[in-house]
């Protein structure tokens, strides 16, 4: 991952491939932001003009080249935009600060080392900055035949941050600094698994992952193959998974710190892929399908920076793996599952899948008496069309615990709005012969979706349902710190979560 320091030293004088600025909107054109003052120096007072000369404005998401001023030992200058000029004492909000640095990492793509010299008047502001230019500095180079995986090579990912105006010597911003470090590594390990074509993470690969890491932070991991899924009634999981060559499996991932008194239990969406079983998805809907196991890499990865963080709450993910595909073997509509639960499921249409192995993972996450349990799934397409391609839905059976979610989600820089649940839409899933049916009203479906998942947390849970279908696959230009591909959506949130629990902030 790309290398992150603090640094005193002076933007003309630090010698680095790249200077990083920022520019604001005034009134009257581009306005030098702080942090850049050496820089503006450099060039006679005058680098605003040079930007606007240019055609820089100042707006979100620009990022402008031009040479460096003599006095600079950097050999270029990189302007990005942070929008309006904030108002009295405001500064730039820290998720302004995190895009930028962010577009500034992407624009940077193939140099060895840069030297941020953007706002930071506070740690917030550093934390943003740092944590955006760590996102902001990825690819996904795996398949790419060797090209792009060295450091100086031209598409390799800006290999070096040096952010001026921070505190090498200060505890709370070298603390800051880790922090950042621990979650865009993991954000960036969802990333990855979610890039990973299917044939090359099936359920029985992701669980050896998670093994793995288990292995190397200290977790604890425990991995249901078919055998002891279907042993142990595990319905819904084996209902989805048996029309594939690639059998399901559960994984439960565990971090415990010896003085929580908080549990934490975090249930992901794992279809490694979904052709849409019997209900065949339509031409056009399968090319990306190898991003519905979103959840559970958000799981996985916020399980990891839990346990990198030391934070004083236990967390346990809970993975449900599998991957939905039709042959002689699947489950067909009209079918029925009994579930983990012992409740039966009508399956109405077998694409409305994710719904039915969260059902068993949640049942079985319930046993366990958590104070809380977030699922988190790319469950509908419903809540693309209400929320759009940004933004995840936030339901839950607690009003207080949803707001807070979603407040969560707004200080780390994700978006989210709360979602109701209508209780009248619960009707539509009643079924003549089982004890629910997979589906319900179309109108609504995800509300409906989240509706069928409550029935299966245990009585007295404290429950929310996070629906990233949204957000966690970029298919268009990127922008700020998002690439294309699989985003890492939610694992910023669920973390935050868990340090709020572990503070005792959320009771």
């Amino acid at each position: 991952m790309t290398a992150l320091t603090l640094s005193t030293s002076s933007a003309t004088t630090l010698r680095a491939d790249a200077v990083v600025v920022g520019v604001a909107k005034g009134a009257k054109g581009p306005v030098v932001a702080p942090g850049a003052e050496a820089i503006d120096k450099a060039f006679d007072g005058k680098l605003a003009a040079v930007l606007e000369t240019l055609g820089a404005s100042g707006a979100e998401g620009e990022a402008t080249k031009l040479p460096s001023a003599s006095g600079i030992k950097a050999p270029v200058v990189l302007a990005v935009g942070l929008g309006d000029t904030p108002k009295g004492d405001d500064g730039f909000d820290a998720e302004v600060l995190r895009r930028a640095a962010g577009t500034a990492a992407r624009a940077l793509t193939g140099v060895k080392k840069a030297a941020f010299a953007l706002p930071l008047p506070d740690l917030e502001s550093a934390a943003a900055v740092a944590e955006g230019a760590l996102l902001g500095a990825y690819a996904f180079t795996s398949y790419r035949g060797g090209k792009g995986k060295g450091k100086n090579e031209a598409g390799a990912p800006l290999a070096e941050v040096a952010l001026l105006g921070g505190k090498p010597r200060d505890k709370a911003y070298k603390a800051a600094i880790e922090r950042a470090e621990a979650l865009a590594a993991e954000v960036n390990r969802a990333r990855d698994l979610i890039n990973i074509p299917s044939n090359d993470l099936t359920p029985k690969l992701f669980a050896e992952q998670a093994q793995a890491a288990a292995k190397e932070f200290g977790l604890k991991v425990e991995v249901l193959d078919e055998k002891a899924l279907a042993k142990g009634g595990f319905g819904g999981l084996i209902g989805v998974g048996k029309g594939s060559e690639n059998p399901p499996r559960l994984v439960k991932l565990a971090y415990q710190h010896p003085k929580a008194s908080k549990t934490l239990a975090l249930v992901g969406k794992g279809i490694t892929y979904d052709s849409g079983g019997i209900s065949l998805k339509p031409a056009g809907h399968n090319e990306t399908m190898k991003c519905d196991m979103s959840g559970a890499a958000a799981v996985f990865a916020a399980v990891v920076a839990a346990a990198k963080l030391g934070l004083k709450v236990n967390v346990t993910g809970w993975l449900a793996l599998a991957e939905n595909m039709p042959s002689g073997s699947a489950t067909r509509p009209g079918d029925v599952l009994r579930m983990y639960s012992g409740k039966t499921v009508e399956v109405l249409n077998t694409d409305a899948e994710g719904r039915l192995v969260l059902a068993d993972a949640l049942t079985r996450a319930s046993e366990e008496k958590p104070d809380a349990i977030v699922d988190v799934a790319t469950l509908t397409g419903a809540m693309i069309l209400a929320l759009g391609n940004r933004t995840f839905g936030i339901m839950a059976n607690d009003d207080a615990f949803r707001t807070s979610l979603h407040e969560i989600a707004t200080e780390v820089g994700e978006q989210s709005w709360p979602m109701p649940m209508p209780r009248e839409l619960r009707k539509g899933m009643d079924s003549p012969i089982a004890d629910i049916a997979n589906m319900g009203e179309r109108a609504g479906g995800g509300l409906v979706a989240g509706l069928f998942l409550e029935e299966f947390v245990g009585e007295g849970i404290t429950w929310a349902h996070l629906d990233i279908a949204g957000p966690a696959f970029h298919e268009s230009a990127p922008y700020g710190y998002t690439h294309k591909g699989g985003t890492g959506s939610s694992v910023r949130t669920l973390v935050r979560l868990a340090e709020r629990t572990a503070a005792g902030d959320l009771g």
